[in-house]
């Protein structure tokens, strides 16, 4: 967003070229004060526009205040503004892909210099302190890769390893490269997407995009920009040689450089602090085994970063309330009659050179806190205004409050988009009416949050994870539950296949072909997610037992589908007069939501208000992380109600979400004439009584409560929604007296555990379900870091979160040791107010203490996993997990997710022994610890929490069922059963016909190195049920691993062949040399004149050898290849040949 009209306000202040020409040289200083909101950041990009070739920095004093400039600078339109961060780690290398690669970028473009380079560059103290690459490293490192150009594939290998980059399988992340004999994909820092290049012998001819997600190319490339992965060191210097070859960032700076020092930046004892830190640090990593260099190589000395600092110009900016009034008496500027007795009265303070100290006559913005009627009568005060509003839907609801009917004066209010921190006014000044510039954040109190949108995006979800592997337990739909033993090459019938070696009970062993690896799937149930579930048992060939525990589980689903399918008949039978359309009030209150809908919310939002319209009660189910918005939708529905003329029920589980949700409520509505009351034991009998009067009376709108809402002595006068927090945590009893209010009440059920896709998709006809996936733009991401337990670490965490106001977790999750660390923890803060809560501990005690950290009255709880969902307590910022590796992936993330929720820069700290962890728990910690951003953490952890949230909807008298046959063919039965109850029997499933040729069929190692993607290609191969989606897929191939083999022709040819005889009821096909042999499935009744032209067409000569069912001999006698014939004479045939073009592979 662009706002000129502020530049040039600030521009035409008298005297304002009085400040330009004081600009000072190197090493001179001068003051500017009298600043308010944004205006240092409106003044610093007036500056750089007056002065178009000079090179500024912000020396700010935190990355919070670094990032606050950024954001604030971007909106007002400035391209070349750029902020380089400090290290987060105090090591050699950033482990944290956003920061390390923001610091590479920065530094590319300071020392390129030129056009796309940086006119305002944003750092702190501590980043110019840190050593870092000098240009020429960098230009020896940096890679520029253009369509045509000539390079031996080795080489360009060995240089992306010896600059930092991962080799791997399949890149899903950025710094990571992937080889596939000449076919590279890299992801570097600076790309908005990873490129794909192509070498034919030494040359490049393609060069092109990739979608990591799908791995397909999407565009072609003219220039693939290499960066090294850490803007430290090179790998493979000696440490001896580093403090030769690395300097400050401060080095790239030009000599005129004009550095702007916000007031609150204390750089000297920011240095200090950073070289005391850094030395402790080192120590840390070395304790850990890690080979670090001397803080001397990795840092400038203090006092030698303070001179560097002080040798360029500086403008220290001090921002005060009132320009006249509240500067320190030093900045403030003298009325123009007080140094100038004989000159007129002025209106304004005007800018004063005194001494080298200068004020800008900027005043705060009148205090509106949600008077409406104020903000109205101000904007028409004769001063133009701005008010930047945060989305569409905000500035939309402003400009109907603002008219209210009425017409407005043409100085009134004009709504622009974007955000700034901070509003001002540029009073009236000459002939110029002044400016007022108002932020809808501070008209309504609200927080603002600032968003950085990520700059590297992530493949699909670390699908690794997940990936099939050597050793895992699988089930078959007809043999059981077995071990798989990895992928093996056997020769069938005179052709070469790959097959899926499966063990069973006894060591028997059941080779599977991958073009039937649809038979098979990985085995996981609700037990998994604990970690001392027992492994399943194996099955025995040919036994009974899998035939009966797969008969029952199919037999239980068939029940519970029944049951569902009639419930949501009787509901649909169901009426209640339907709640009213969207009033005004509810516009204002939908719009009055601070931060943009996400697209999820919008898609709720209009789900839960659709059926509240209709004359039959709402039975819905809203799923979706904390902090995805779930609870603003609940606010919706219930105002809905309210403004339908019926009173809402919120139903929770404890009593600090009660009293969590009675805050939310009360904040959201308290701008409208509702009544909300709280339930919970936190209220005295007296207050309960009350409100139990006023509830009947229909006194009350909406309550909050815990389970003492459904006790019988509460009635409503007209209950007209009841939400429901994570139903699954209440009792049989409470969901019994659920049941009956829903058969003429709406209910929305809101639950943070996730359920999986296919899940929601199977159960879609029988419950009204709403997912919500979409991360909060607002999130910010949560740094990580694994480290051995440090009680110099903890106190500096601790201390540094306490300082700026917030709070911490500390989980320890075993309750008998649990008093013993938080003493420990007392020690190390003794100043620091610390409290105690486990699940052993009395309820009421436990909810005291949880209550009091929510009230801020606890700095540091030491807890269990107790905390891992459900509370939300924005103020707390910083996390330490105890003992991490013997935490799953899914509880680590969980737990992550509670600190985050502000705009602050969170903290997560991973502690692990000193001594060596297991591999499979250092995988963890580090997938943790390098994706610190919401969307990577959600997906990673999905498919373990999806069996705790499918257990939680499906309920417990469907685990046992679950565990037999194992969570995903257990969804796939019912997916089945679903359809088949909800079509009829008679769902139409192709049925593929079974190919047999004497060619090979199968992936190459050498075409396709990784097993995973090999499953995944052959998945995919055996799920299509349509020759067009193969031919995609063919496509796909080409684009990701090369030209096709001709054992991979082969492969797509049967998969071809496979899917085109089933739809036109074919049971199989025999290829051997120039004959084959088609056999049809015993009910089809092909039409034999439309066979006899399809061979024909494609020169083969066809001879019935049986009637039935029909089989039928086939020669080639020339044309195309047999198998090539093949596929276009089965394309003809197939009964909707006539809409369809297909394009067959040659073989």
């Amino acid at each position: 967003m662009a706002l000129p009209q502020l530049l040039d306000e600030l521009e035409l202040l008298p005297g304002f070229g009085n400040i330009v020409d004081a600009i000072p040289n190197r090493g001179d200083l001068i003051h500017l004060g009298g600043l308010f909101g944004s205006s240092d950041a409106v003044f610093l990009a007036t500056l750089a526009r007056r002065l178009p070739t000079r090179f500024f920095v912000v020396l700010a004093p935190h990355v919070g205040d670094a990032e606050r400039w950024l954001a604030d600078l971007e909106s007002i339109g400035g391209a070349g503004v750029a902020f380089y961060p400090p290290r987060e780690a105090f090591g050699e290398s950033e482990p944290h892909a956003e920061i390390a690669g923001e610091r590479v970028e920065t530094m590319e473009r300071v020392a390129r210099g030129g056009e796309g380079g940086i006119r305002i560059l944003l750092t702190t103290a501590r980043a110019v302190m840190e050593k870092t690459r000098l240009p020429q490293t960098l230009a020896r490192a940096r890679l520029e890769i253009r369509k045509g150009d000539v390079r031996r594939p080795d080489d360009l290998a060995e240089h992306l390893e010896s600059i930092g980059f991962e080799e791997v399988e399949m890149v899903e992340d950025v710094a990571q490269f992937s080889r596939r004999g000449g076919i590279f994909d890299i992801y570097s820092f600076g790309m908005s997407e990873p490129v794909r290049l192509e070498f034919w012998g030494d040359d490049i001819s393609e060069l092109r995009h990739f979608d990591l997600l799908t791995q397909r190319s999407t565009r072609e490339a003219e220039l693939a920009l290499i960066l090294p992965v850490d803007g430290a060191a090179p790998r493979n210097d000696d440490h001896a040689d580093l403090s030769a070859d690395r300097t400050s960032i401060a080095a790239l700076w030009p000599p005129d450089t004009l550095l702007i020092v916000p007031g609150a930046t204390e750089v000297d004892s920011e240095l200090n602090r950073t070289w005391t830190e850094a030395q402790h640090h080192i120590e840390l990593a070395r304790r850990r085994g890690e080979d670090i260099p001397e803080r001397e190589d990795l840092f400038q000395q203090p006092e030698k970063a303070s001179a560097l600092i002080r040798s360029f110009g500086q403008i220290v900016i001090r921002k005060a309330e009132n320009a006249e009034t509240e500067l320190p008496e030093i900045l403030r500027a003298p009325r123009r009659d007080e140094w100038l007795p004989d000159a007129p009265q002025s209106r304004t303070p005007e800018l004063a050179p005194i001494r080298g100290v200068f004020a800008l006559p900027v005043r705060s913005p009148e205090s509106i806190n949600r008077n409406i009627s104020l903000l109205r009568s101000t904007v028409r005060d004769g001063t133009p205004t701005i008010i930047l509003c945060d989305n569409v839907g905000q500035a939309e609801r402003l400009d109907e409050l603002l008219q209210d009917g009425v017409s407005r004066s043409p100085t009134a209010a004009g709504l622009v988009v974007g955000v700034l921190d901070g509003g001002f006014i540029i009073p009236p000044h000459g002939n110029q009416p002044g400016l007022r510039l108002l932020t809808d954040h501070e008209i309504f109190r609200r927080e603002r949050r600032i968003r950085r949108a990520r700059k590297y995006g992530t493949g699909a979800a670390l699908e690794s994870l997940t990936a099939l592997k050597a050793g895992d337990f699988v089930v078959h739909l007809e043999h059981g539950v077995g071990i798989y033993r990895g992928i093996e090459k056997i020769f069938v019938r005179e052709s070469t296949i790959e097959v899926a070696v499966l063990e069973y009970e006894g060591g028997d062993r059941l080779n599977v072909p991958l073009y039937r690896i649809d038979q098979i799937e990985r085995y996981r149930s609700g037990a998994d997610a604990g970690s001392d579930a027992p492994p399943p048992r194996l099955h025995r060939l040919g036994g009974k037992r899998w035939k009966q525990q797969r008969d029952k589980t199919r037999a239980a689903i068939q029940e519970m589908t029944v049951e569902l399918l009639d419930l949501y008949a009787r509901r649909k039978v169901a009426t209640r007069p339907p709640h009213l359309p969207d009033t005004a009030w509810q516009r204002q209150l939908e719009s009055s939501f601070l931060f943009e809908d996400t697209p999820d919310q919008r898609t709720a939002t209009t789900d839960v208000k659709s059926d509240m319209e209709r004359p039959r009660p709402m039975d819905r189910l809203l799923v979706g992380d904390v902090g995805y918005g779930k609870t603003e939708i609940a606010v919706r529905a219930a105002f809905k109600a309210v403004q339908s003329g019926r009173q809402a029920a919120v139903l929770v589980p404890t009593t600090i979400l009660a009293e969590q949700h009675a805050r939310t409520f009360g904040d959201r509505l308290a701008d409208f004439p509702i009544v909300v009351r709280t339930m919970s034991r936190f209220q005295t009998a007296k207050e309960q009584a009350a409100t139990l009067a006023e509830l009947a009376a229909g006194k009350v709108d909406v309550v909050i409560g815990t389970h003492r809402l459904l006790s019988p002595d509460v009635t409503f006068a007209n209950l007209g929604i009841i939400v429901v927090d994570e139903e699954h945590r209440f009792g049989v009893k409470h969901k019994e007296r659920l049941k009956q209010l829903r058969t003429d009440t709406d209910v929305l059920t809101l639950t943070a555990t996730p359920i999986p896709r296919t899940l929601h998709f199977s159960l879609a006809g029988l419950r009204d379900m709403t997912l919500m996936q979409t991360p909060p733009r607002d999130r910010s991401p949560v740094l990580t870091f694994v480290e051995p337990w440090d009680e110099g670490l903890i106190e500096e965490g601790i201390a540094r979160e306490i300082d700026r106001g917030g709070q911490v977790f500390f989980v320890h999750n075993r309750v008998e040791t649990i008093q013993a660390i938080a003493d420990r923890v007392q020690s190390v803060v003794p100043g620091a107010r610390v409290g105690v809560g486990h699940g052993q501990m009395k309820e009421r005690d436990l909810e005291e203490i949880m209550r009091r950290f929510v009230a801020g009255e606890i700095d540091v709880l030491v807890s269990t996993m107790i905390v891992e969902s459900g509370l939300d307590v924005p103020n707390a910022n910083t996390i330490f997990v105890n003992r991490s590796d013997t935490f799953g992936l899914a509880q680590l993330y969980q737990l992550r997710g509670r600190v985050g929720r502000s705009h602050r820069r969170a903290y997560c700290y991973l502690l692990v022994p000193d001594t060596t962890i297991d591999e499979d728990a250092n995988r963890r910690l580090k997938i943790l610890e390098h994706h610190t951003e919401l969307g990577a953490g959600y997906r990673i952890a999905l498919k373990d929490m999806e069996l705790r949230g499918a257990g939680n909807l499906l309920g417990p008298e469907q685990s046992g069922f679950v565990h037999a046959v194992g969570f995903d063919l257990y969804l796939r039965m019912l997916d089945e059963t679903v359809r088949r109850v909800m079509l009829g029997d008679n769902a139409p499933k192709l049925q593929p016909a079974d190919i047999s040729i004497d060619l090979p069929a199968f992936i190459p190692d050498e075409y396709v190195g990784s097993q995973e993607a090999k499953l995944d290609v052959y998945r995919r191969l055996t799920a299509a049920t349509d020759p067009e989606t193969i031919q995609q897929l063919r496509t796909e191939a080409r684009d990701r691993f090369g030209p096709l083999p001709p054992p991979v022709e082969g492969l797509f040819a049967v998969a071809s062949l496979r899917v085109l005889g089933g739809l036109s009821d074919i049971e199989s096909i025999l290829v051997r040399g120039n004959e084959a042999r088609i056999t049809f499935r015993e009910h089809a009744i092909p039409r034999m004149k439309g066979i006899s032209a399809a061979f024909h067409e494609v020169q083969f000569q066809a001879e019935v050898r049986r009637a039935q069912p029909l089989s039928i001999k086939l020669t080639r006698l020339g044309g195309a290849g047999l198998l090539e014939g093949l596929t276009r004479a089965l394309t003809t045939l197939r009964p909707d040949a006539a809409k369809q073009t297909q394009t067959t592979p040659r073989t």
